[in-house]
């Protein structure tokens, strides 16, 4: 794709095709290639939440709140811990709220991470688990700290391989309220497969291929994001990491 800008002339021309600078067109291309720029020069890892490294894109934070705060859950599932900054982030909103917990789930929490979530405020709200996410003793772990009128949330935010993916969703899908979400993180791999930081074969092994298999044999999700409270924009596109990633579990 060949991209030329003249913001003299207020146009934007892809592969010989024009179109003028601001329009719905052009903005759809800029934003295309800004989240693509942003994942090679990692943007994403600039931003914190009260203190701890979160590594999400503040759009996705923003339409996540959306959700929680629409969902209004008493558990979120959370595959994949790293710094902590996403539990702390989904705690602090459950803080708000006046009630839930979230269960984080990591492989290997690495020492200096536990120990400041520990000592985070947050820390009532959130429990972590070590274990492979997939692994059945971690599952049956999870199970142990959901009760059977909680309303739950899953968000997969580990291993993002397809068939790790998929094995989560396998895993942990049945636990997702009526009406509540998954939400499948980072199949923007799939858009950057190719790019520097971002190898070829994630054309085919990413989040969205398991997403996609995951619906082709379940009948009781669909693919929906959840509503925008608000929305005066232009119709604008999504900035965001996470692409094919909405599940609403239907009824």
């Amino acid at each position: 794709m060949k991209i030329e800008i003249d913001t003299d002339a207020h146009s934007l021309t892809v592969d010989g095709a024009a179109h003028d600078l601001f329009s719905k067109e052009a903005f759809d291309v800029v934003a295309d290639l800004w989240v693509k720029t942003g994942w090679v020069r990692k943007y994403s890892y600039g931003f914190s939440w009260l203190g701890r490294p979160i590594i999400q894109l503040p759009d996705d934070m923003l339409r996540i709140q959306e959700a929680i705060w629409q969902v209004q859950p008493d558990v979120i599932v959370e595959t994949g811990i790293a710094h902590g900054g996403s539990l702390i982030f989904y705690a602090s909103l459950m803080e708000m709220i006046g009630k839930g917990r979230v269960i984080g789930l990591d492989i290997d929490i690495r020492a200096h991470n536990r120990a400041a979530i520990e000592a985070h405020p947050m820390v009532k709200r959130i429990t972590m688990i070590e274990g492979s996410s997939t692994a059945p003793e971690t599952v049956a772990a999870v199970r142990q700290h959901i009760g059977p009128n909680d309303t739950v949330m899953l968000i997969l935010d580990s291993n993002h391989s397809r068939d790790h993916v998929a094995d989560e969703l396998a895993a942990y899908a049945d636990l997702v309220t009526p009406g509540s979400y998954i939400l499948s993180q980072d199949g923007v791999m799939k858009l950057v497969a190719g790019s520097p930081r971002a190898p070829a074969e994630w054309a085919t092994d990413n989040p969205i291929t398991a997403v996609e298999a995951f619906l082709a044999g379940r009948d009781d999700f669909e693919l929906s994001h959840p509503p925008r409270p608000f929305d005066e924009t232009l119709d604008t596109p999504e900035c965001s990491h996470h692409p094919v990633g909405w599940l609403r579990r239907k009824g």
